[in-house]
């Protein structure tokens, strides 16, 4: 009989596509998958490490599991596992945890574990890990988030993810073709190309050889093979977004006219402290460009609140950059302490009141910076791409400018482009 897996994906888009491809890695070597809220033989969480509430929440899952299912095995894997494999490894009911060289190893790791095995670590120093694998979600068949770079080169003072994913890291542009090939013949319509620090797509090996590819070449190859409707850039540092890329953009006939860009503050001190690798001017100029070029664009936007040294003068200069510029929505995130980065030595701490405060302010912003978007688009015919699940009789679909829009159900318009107005 079959052994059963249920899967579970804490963090980023780029987790969600790894998952996805751990279950059809797992499917192909006779796995059943199961839902994570049943009972199953194996259950296999992949966790994010950017902030504490990530970890919490790998303990609260393992919990819960031993509740739901005392005889199963548990194992860990992902960018937690890889920076903390002995913390993982003590926790109550985890029997093995996999570091990211061993991640896409699961199948034959899973046919040597025992119910007998407690705490197992494969791992190894993150500086050994050089292998990058493609891996691609397959979300209701409509939406799929395809990674092609991984790791990351930067030193930000609050990040981690070089010491969890390693050296920046890609695939190249002649396997990310393939990749949309098989994926386009699944019939999806919608791409959102992912990665770490995505803008430096290129870097890796063929055939032993170092590679130097770019994501401008990348994005230009995609356009030219034509195989899916819809591409989508993730996120991308404003440093690697050329102007070059946003005139490309809004020429392009496949890639939307969506942009999300990580700021992480609109104050210079704070910016140098977190070791970014812009100013601001230079944020502003890029939102500009995208706007004057495509006045219709989405733009979105990373911001960190609570950064040591943050006082309440340097946060009142990032709402107001943030008030000022032409952006759609942001992403808050509260800053949380991370073992072995540099921002550990920064002064003042922010209290955590305080930080969640000014979470809360941006967030109300953020929904303000939405409205205002989606109202100036009303009246608008739009290509709407709708998705598969029928809420209550309702559809939900995105404008190619990101604007969620909520329609009666018809299976005809499901996985469909759709003149709509908004």
């Amino acid at each position: 009989m079959s052994k059963t897996v249920a899967l579970h994906t804490l963090g980023c888009k780029l987790n969600f596509s790894e998952t996805t491809s751990l279950g059809r890695m797992l499917e192909n070597d006779g796995f059943v998958q199961k839902p994570f809220e049943e009972v199953a033989d194996v259950y296999v969480i992949n966790t994010c490490s950017v902030t504490d509430n990530a970890d919490k929440e790998c303990r609260q899952l393992v919990r819960r599991i031993q509740r739901q299912a005392p005889e199963a095995m548990v194992v860990v894997t992902g960018c937690y596992a890889q920076l903390k494999p002995a913390e993982i490894a003590s926790i109550p009911g985890v029997n093995l945890v996999l570091g990211a060289a061993e991640k896409f190893n699961i199948a034959q790791h899973l046919k040597e574990l025992t119910k007998n095995d407690a705490g197992k670590i494969c791992s190894c120093d993150i500086e050994d890990v050089n292998t990058f694998t493609a891996t691609h979600s397959v979300h209701e068949r409509t939406r799929i988030f395809l990674k092609v770079q991984d790791g990351c080169d930067y030193t930000c003072s609050f990040c981690t993810i070089p010491m969890a994913r390693g050296k920046s890291r890609s695939d190249s542009i002649s396997n990310v073709l393939a990749n949309v090939e098989e994926i386009a013949k699944g019939g999806a319509k919608e791409i959102v190309l992912t990665g770490i620090n995505l803008g430096d797509f290129g870097k890796g090996l063929t055939g032993g050889k170092k590679r130097e590819e770019s994501f401008f070449e990348l994005i230009q190859a995609l356009e030219a093979q034509g195989a899916v409707e819809r591409f989508r850039i993730s996120s991308i540092e404003p440093n690697l977004l050329s102007n070059d890329m946003i005139e490309w953009v809004a020429n392009s006939r496949h890639f939307m006219p969506h942009f999300h860009i990580p700021l992480q503050s609109g104050n210079n001190a704070v910016l140098a402290s977190m070791r970014r690798r812009y100013l601001r001017e230079l944020y502003a100029e890029k939102v500009g460009l995208i706007k004057t070029m495509m006045p219709h664009a989405c733009i979105g936007v990373d911001v960190i609140v609570g950064f040591p040294g943050e006082t309440d003068e340097a946060f009142r200069d990032t709402t107001r950059f943030l008030e000022e510029i032409d952006i759609s929505y942001l992403h808050v995130f509260t800053y949380s302490e991370r073992d072995n980065t540099q921002a550990l030595q920064i002064r003042p701490v922010v209290p955590m009141g305080v930080r969640h405060e000014r979470n809360k302010i941006l967030r109300n912003l953020s929904f303000r910076k939405m409205q205002a978007f989606t109202e100036k688009h009303i009246g608008e015919t739009r290509k709407v791409l709708f998705e598969s699940a029928n809420k209550n009789g309702m559809m939900e679909g995105f404008t190619d400018n990101y604007i969620k829009i909520t329609a009666p159900y018809k299976e005809e318009w499901v996985n469909q482009v759709v003149e709509w107005t908004v």
